[in-house]
Protein backbone atom coordinates (compact mmCIF):
# COMPACT_ATOMS: atom_id res chain seq x y z
CA UNK A 1 0.00 0.00 0.00
CA UNK A 2 1.18 3.64 -0.81
CA UNK A 3 0.77 5.57 2.72
CA UNK A 4 1.34 8.80 2.82
CA UNK A 5 -1.76 9.94 5.72
CA UNK A 6 -1.63 7.99 9.16
CA UNK A 7 -3.12 10.01 11.99
CA UNK A 8 -3.05 8.71 15.34
CA UNK A 9 -6.95 8.47 16.02
CA UNK A 10 -7.63 6.89 19.35
CA UNK A 11 -5.89 6.51 22.62
CA UNK A 12 -7.85 3.77 25.09
CA UNK A 13 -7.87 1.84 27.78
CA UNK A 14 -11.65 0.72 27.18
CA UNK A 15 -14.18 -0.28 24.73
CA UNK A 16 -16.14 3.33 25.36
CA UNK A 17 -12.79 4.88 23.78
CA UNK A 18 -12.59 2.58 20.61
CA UNK A 19 -13.22 4.50 17.13
CA UNK A 20 -16.68 4.11 16.26
CA UNK A 21 -15.54 4.00 12.29
CA UNK A 22 -15.60 -0.21 11.59
CA UNK A 23 -12.87 0.30 9.44
CA UNK A 24 -11.41 -3.59 9.16
CA UNK A 25 -8.08 -3.22 11.94
CA UNK A 26 -5.00 -5.50 12.57
CA UNK A 27 -3.42 -5.62 15.49
CA UNK A 28 -0.12 -5.66 16.75
CA UNK A 29 0.87 -7.76 19.82
CA UNK A 30 4.54 -8.45 20.89
CA UNK A 31 6.63 -8.54 23.99
CA UNK A 32 8.51 -5.27 25.47
CA UNK A 33 11.13 -4.13 23.36
CA UNK A 34 10.15 -7.02 20.78
CA UNK A 35 10.58 -4.15 18.22
CA UNK A 36 6.89 -3.34 17.55
CA UNK A 37 6.96 0.46 17.46
CA UNK A 38 9.94 0.39 14.78
CA UNK A 39 7.80 -2.15 13.06
CA UNK A 40 4.61 0.13 12.63
CA UNK A 41 7.05 3.33 11.74
CA UNK A 42 8.31 1.03 8.74
CA UNK A 43 5.44 -0.02 7.51
CA UNK A 44 3.67 3.54 7.46
CA UNK A 45 6.48 5.17 6.29
CA UNK A 46 7.29 7.34 9.93
CA UNK A 47 10.19 7.92 11.83
CA UNK A 48 8.06 8.50 15.03
CA UNK A 49 4.28 8.22 15.12
CA UNK A 50 4.23 5.17 16.80
CA UNK A 51 6.56 5.74 20.07
CA UNK A 52 10.07 4.03 20.54
CA UNK A 53 11.19 3.22 23.86
CA UNK A 54 14.52 1.91 25.69
CA UNK A 55 12.43 1.19 28.51
CA UNK A 56 10.65 -2.25 27.96
CA UNK A 57 6.33 -1.59 28.70
CA UNK A 58 5.99 2.29 28.19
CA UNK A 59 2.89 1.48 26.10
CA UNK A 60 0.28 0.93 28.37
CA UNK A 61 -2.42 1.90 26.11
CA UNK A 62 -4.31 0.92 22.96
CA UNK A 63 -3.48 2.92 20.07
CA UNK A 64 -5.37 3.21 17.20
CA UNK A 65 -3.73 4.34 14.19
CA UNK A 66 -5.64 5.38 10.89
CA UNK A 67 -4.05 4.43 7.85
CA UNK A 68 -5.16 6.11 5.01
CA UNK A 69 -9.12 5.97 6.22
CA UNK A 70 -8.50 2.32 5.03
CA UNK A 71 -7.75 0.78 8.02
CA UNK A 72 -6.70 0.82 11.80
CA UNK A 73 -3.66 -0.42 12.78
CA UNK A 74 -3.84 -1.13 16.26
CA UNK A 75 -0.93 -1.12 19.03
CA UNK A 76 -1.31 -3.23 21.85
CA UNK A 77 0.42 -3.16 25.63
CA UNK A 78 4.46 -4.99 25.12
CA UNK A 79 3.62 -8.32 27.30
CA UNK A 80 6.23 -9.83 29.44
CA UNK A 81 7.98 -7.09 30.97
CA UNK A 82 6.95 -4.00 32.50
CA UNK A 83 8.38 -2.15 35.67
CA UNK A 84 4.95 -2.16 37.01
CA UNK A 85 3.12 -3.51 40.43
CA UNK A 86 1.51 -6.55 39.44
CA UNK A 87 -2.12 -4.88 39.80
CA UNK A 88 -0.90 -3.06 37.26
CA UNK A 89 -0.02 -5.61 35.20
CA UNK A 90 -2.84 -7.36 35.82
CA UNK A 91 -5.32 -4.68 34.64
CA UNK A 92 -3.17 -4.29 31.24
CA UNK A 93 -3.65 -7.80 30.53
CA UNK A 94 -7.83 -7.34 31.18
CA UNK A 95 -7.82 -4.71 28.68
CA UNK A 96 -5.82 -6.72 26.18
CA UNK A 97 -8.00 -9.39 26.48
CA UNK A 98 -11.35 -7.19 26.50
CA UNK A 99 -10.15 -5.85 22.75
CA UNK A 100 -8.73 -9.51 21.00
CA UNK A 101 -12.36 -11.21 22.24
CA UNK A 102 -14.65 -8.92 21.71
CA UNK A 103 -13.62 -6.30 18.91
CA UNK A 104 -15.63 -7.41 16.00
CA UNK A 105 -13.61 -5.43 13.26
CA UNK A 106 -10.02 -7.14 14.31
CA UNK A 107 -9.28 -9.52 11.27
CA UNK A 108 -5.73 -10.31 12.08
CA UNK A 109 -2.97 -10.32 14.62
CA UNK A 110 0.25 -9.79 13.47
CA UNK A 111 2.54 -11.23 16.41
CA UNK A 112 5.86 -10.29 16.81
CA UNK A 113 9.24 -12.46 17.91
CA UNK A 114 12.62 -11.59 17.82
CA UNK A 115 13.98 -13.73 14.52
CA UNK A 116 17.20 -14.62 16.68
CA UNK A 117 15.53 -16.63 19.70
CA UNK A 118 13.61 -19.07 20.46
CA UNK A 119 10.32 -18.05 21.70
CA UNK A 120 10.05 -17.62 25.19
CA UNK A 121 7.45 -18.71 27.31
CA UNK A 122 4.92 -15.63 27.03
CA UNK A 123 5.13 -15.88 23.28
CA UNK A 124 4.27 -19.18 23.49
CA UNK A 125 0.90 -18.71 25.77
CA UNK A 126 -0.14 -15.58 23.70
CA UNK A 127 0.16 -17.60 20.14
CA UNK A 128 -2.47 -20.30 21.61
CA UNK A 129 -4.27 -18.33 23.62
CA UNK A 130 -4.44 -16.66 20.06
CA UNK A 131 -5.59 -19.64 18.78
CA UNK A 132 -8.17 -20.96 20.82
CA UNK A 133 -9.99 -17.84 20.40
CA UNK A 134 -9.75 -18.67 16.68
CA UNK A 135 -7.67 -15.56 15.30
CA UNK A 136 -5.69 -15.13 12.16
CA UNK A 137 -2.17 -14.99 13.12
CA UNK A 138 0.74 -13.60 11.38
CA UNK A 139 4.06 -14.07 12.84
CA UNK A 140 6.61 -11.68 11.88
CA UNK A 141 10.54 -12.24 12.45
CA UNK A 142 12.20 -8.99 14.02
CA UNK A 143 15.47 -8.24 13.64
CA UNK A 144 16.35 -9.87 10.96
CA UNK A 145 19.28 -7.63 9.91
CA UNK A 146 21.36 -9.41 12.95
CA UNK A 147 21.58 -12.50 11.39
CA UNK A 148 23.25 -13.13 7.92
CA UNK A 149 21.01 -14.38 5.26
CA UNK A 150 21.98 -17.74 5.41
CA UNK A 151 20.96 -17.74 8.99
CA UNK A 152 17.58 -17.22 8.31
CA UNK A 153 15.85 -20.57 7.05
CA UNK A 154 16.87 -22.24 9.79
CA UNK A 155 15.77 -19.69 12.38
CA UNK A 156 12.75 -19.66 10.76
CA UNK A 157 12.74 -23.66 11.14
CA UNK A 158 13.22 -23.14 15.02
CA UNK A 159 10.31 -20.52 15.05
CA UNK A 160 8.18 -22.70 13.00
CA UNK A 161 8.91 -26.12 15.25
CA UNK A 162 8.36 -24.04 18.36
CA UNK A 163 4.84 -22.43 17.64
CA UNK A 164 3.99 -25.39 15.79
CA UNK A 165 3.37 -23.45 12.60
CA UNK A 166 1.07 -25.24 9.33
CA UNK A 167 2.27 -25.17 6.12
CA UNK A 168 -0.07 -22.52 5.21
CA UNK A 169 0.72 -20.29 8.36
CA UNK A 170 2.32 -17.47 7.50
CA UNK A 171 5.66 -16.16 8.92
CA UNK A 172 7.74 -13.52 8.22
CA UNK A 173 11.27 -12.20 8.50
CA UNK A 174 11.23 -8.30 8.70
CA UNK A 175 14.08 -5.87 9.34
CA UNK A 176 12.93 -2.03 10.05
CA UNK A 177 16.58 -1.50 9.77
CA UNK A 178 16.53 -2.70 6.02
CA UNK A 179 12.77 -2.34 5.39
CA UNK A 180 13.00 -6.13 4.17
CA UNK A 181 9.87 -7.87 4.58
CA UNK A 182 7.88 -4.90 4.43
CA UNK A 183 6.11 -5.05 1.23
CA UNK A 184 5.23 -8.98 1.53
CA UNK A 185 3.68 -7.80 5.03
CA UNK A 186 1.49 -5.41 3.17
CA UNK A 187 0.02 -7.95 0.93
CA UNK A 188 -0.87 -10.23 3.52
CA UNK A 189 -2.68 -7.23 5.38
CA UNK A 190 -4.46 -6.17 2.33
CA UNK A 191 -5.44 -9.67 1.79
CA UNK A 192 -6.55 -10.06 5.26
CA UNK A 193 -8.55 -6.64 5.54
CA UNK A 194 -9.92 -6.98 2.01
CA UNK A 195 -8.50 -4.13 0.61
CA UNK A 196 -7.05 -6.08 -2.35
CA UNK A 197 -10.14 -6.82 -3.47
CA UNK A 198 -11.10 -2.97 -3.20
CA UNK A 199 -7.83 -2.05 -4.94
CA UNK A 200 -8.85 -5.05 -8.02
CA UNK A 201 -12.38 -3.82 -8.38
CA UNK A 202 -11.22 -0.06 -9.15
CA UNK A 203 -8.39 -1.70 -11.67
CA UNK A 204 -11.06 -3.25 -13.59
Amino acid sequence: MNVNNVELAAVAVKAAQYPEETMPEVAFAGKSNVGKSSLINTMINRKALARTSQNPGKTRTINFYNVENKLYFVDLPGYGYAKAPKSEIAKWGKMIEDYLIKRESLKAIIMLVDIRHEPGENDRMMYDWLKHYGHRIIVVATKSDKLNRSQIPKHKKMLSSAFGLEKEDILIPFSSEKKSGKEELWTVIEKVTGLNEERQSLDE
